[in-house]
């Protein structure tokens, strides 16, 4: 197990999946979904393809019942890079996988190796290659914030990913949690967290970075959960943790756009103006304590992640 991994407790499930569980659930599901068409039946919270080869094939078996017309479009999981091989993505394909994402977490040889990955770059790089040839659809999970990790590294990792052309990206901010190695590291001081204003900047960065490339960040920061909370030693665990990335691209925006002008006036969609005027209007304020008095309006023929400004309007997401 792997330094920051306590796989119960981000899961909050310990029970066993067995064939009868994937037949109830995709049931359910079916009967609550009106268009099951654009959705996927999803295995997460482990390295779906080290199980056992029974156990793995026991699992597809039972959902691959559950697509086609009228059904699900297909099949997504979560695996580890080193157990990417062509027999396992043959079996794979044969049972309606669609959809594949490993779990790289950064794609710096000396951040994997001090976070007790067991696997390097090469294999991130070589499993990505060999999924998008089989003609999955790639996506890749990196964690933000590591043991021996640095700013630096993060944004080499984000431009790797970038290079491998993955369709999809998760970014998970390192959450220190309780009976793992990192929480020794941390109360030990041999391990110290980045500034979380560091942390933010750098995932508003790099969503910046993706978004620009078309590759859509489907996930920014961890689930809530009660037991997640409880079991919290330390790290970057916020339940608003994407409204405030996603906060911080809003205002530099503005900022860059203030000039020498005490007032301004911009205008999002309705749907974005919380996150221009920041939780719990951070935005607001930090741009009062430079002298700025902002005032936000609406206007829903814009996207969610554009403003307007003196009749010009900014994909703020967009790098310029």
């Amino acid at each position: 197990m792997c330094a920051f991994c306590n796989q119960h407790t981000i899961t909050g499930n310990s029970d066993i999946v067995h064939a009868e569980d994937v037949q109830r659930i995709c049931s359910k599901a079916l009967e609550q979904i009106s268009d099951p068409s654009d959705t996927e039946i999803a295995f997460f919270g482990g390295s779906f393809t080290a199980v056992s080869r029974e156990y793995m094939i026991e699992l597809l078996q039972a959902a691959k019942d559950f697509l086609g017309s009228g059904k699900f479009k297909g099949i997504r999981i979560s695996t580890r890079p080193d157990y990417i091989y062509e027999q396992v993505l043959d079996i794979l394909k044969q049972y309606g996988v669609t959809s594949i994402e490993l779990g790289a977490q950064s794609l710096c040889d000396k951040v994997l190796e001090a976070n007790e990955r067991g696997h390097s770059e090469e294999d991130v790089i070589n499993a990505s290659n060999l999924i998008k040839s089989y003609g999955f659809e790639l996506g890749l999970q990196m964690m933000v914030g590591l043991y021996k990790s640095t700013a630096e590294r993060e944004m080499y990792t984000a431009k790797r990913i970038i290079e491998l052309k993955p369709k999809t990206v998760r970014i998970y901010p390192v959450v220190v949690l309780e009976n793992t190695k990192l929480a020794s590291l941390y109360r030990s001081c041999e391990y110290k967290l980045m500034a979380f204003d560091t942390v933010i900047d750098l995932c508003a960065q790099m969503l910046k970075m993706f978004y620009s490339e078309g590759i859509d960040v489907i996930k920014l920061g961890l689930h809530s959960s009660e037991l997640v909370e409880q079991s919290v030693v330390a790290g970057f665990y916020h339940p608003a943790f994407s409204e405030l990335v996603q906060s911080r691209i809003f205002l530099d925006a503005i900022k860059k756009r203030c000039g020498n002008n005490n007032s301004i006036e911009i205008t999002v969609n309705s749907r974005s103006y919380s996150v221009a005027a920041g939780h719990k209007k951070s935005n607001i304020n930090a741009l009062k304590e430079i002298g700025v008095e902002c005032k936000i309006t609406t206007d829903d023929t814009l996207s969610r992640q554009e403003i307007k400004f003196n009749g010009e309007i900014i994909n703020v997401f967009k790098i310029t």
